[in-house]
């Protein structure tokens, strides 16, 4: 948005992310297709009606959240294993139900080459920049780059760092952590808006 609409932001506050898609390959979006098309419910994409391919939506996503760090986050209140993979499939079921299979594969495929950071002269609006400490995906030793780089290019940055062990997960249950950085940051555009 901030690239696309500068105009239109004041503020960006990105979140457990990256301006690139570090570990989007043209691999994972074969595999993630041939997943989905391995499922009975699959019907070469034309599942509506027929189910919508939860079986391996569901597979998809308890994958994604044990790669997010979920079964980690989860040994102190469920220490048995077979425990914590109901619960992770439980909230991936969940998940899957709400989810289209084709969303999955559009969302891959526009992230194939993606990144942001040649275009970083085009932000006009401040940036709120926040990462988990126990984040796999997008580990907080990025934010020097990508707040130098924004710098760079004449946007004005920061970085905060979320202490959690929620990992890729952390924005919503660990809010609260990070709510009162995020208060401050938005006061002054608030303020013109009141």
């Amino acid at each position: 948005m901030g690239l696309a609409y500068p105009d239109f932001m004041d503020t960006i506050v990105p979140v457990n992310t990256a301006p690139w898609a570090s570990v989007n390959t043209d691999k994972q979006l074969a595999e993630v297709t041939a997943q989905l098309a391995a499922d009975p419910e699959w019907h070469g994409g034309r599942y509506y009606g027929k189910g919508g391919a939860k079986g391996a939506l569901t597979d998809n996503r308890v994958a994604t959240l044990k790669r997010y760090g979920m079964d980690d986050n989860l040994k102190a209140r469920y220490p048995d294993p077979a425990e914590r993979d109901k619960v992770i499939r439980e909230a991936a079921a969940a998940w899957a139900a709400k989810w289209d299979a084709h969303s999955l594969i559009i969302l891959r495929r526009a992230l194939l080459g993606f990144d942001a950071r040649p275009e970083f002269a085009k932000i006009k609006a401040k940036v709120l920049y926040i990462l988990c400490r126990s984040d796999a995906l997008f580990p907080p030793k990025i934010a020097p780059d990508v707040i130098d780089a924004l710098k760079a290019a004449g946007v004005e940055a920061r970085f905060f760092e979320l202490d959690s062990d929620l990992g890729h997960s952390s924005s919503g249950p660990e809010h609260a952590k990070w709510s009162p950085v995020l208060r401050e940051f938005l006061a002054p555009v608030m303020a013109t808006v009141a």
